[in-house]
């Protein structure tokens, strides 16, 4: 049996699934991710980021009507 639930809004205070985590190996990542890179450099990677994100055109959303 799958466990399907929203972690964004389930797990907000920690994994409810434990060991049964869908996205276990994504949270490995983000561990070595946080233990080896400075809190400067991921600021940067988020300042260039958001620069990144307000130098690109406006995308705008055309939404189809039924005929």
């Amino acid at each position: 049996m799958e466990n399907t639930i929203n972690c964004a809004e389930a797990c907000v205070n920690g994994c409810v699934l434990g060991d049964g985590c869908p996205n276990k190996e994504y949270a490995q990542e983000i561990s070595k991710f946080i233990d080896n890179t400075s809190l400067d450099k991921m600021l940067e990677m988020a300042e260039e980021a958001v620069m990144k994100k307000r130098m690109a055109p406006p995308k705008w959303v055309i939404p189809e009507f039924p005929e």
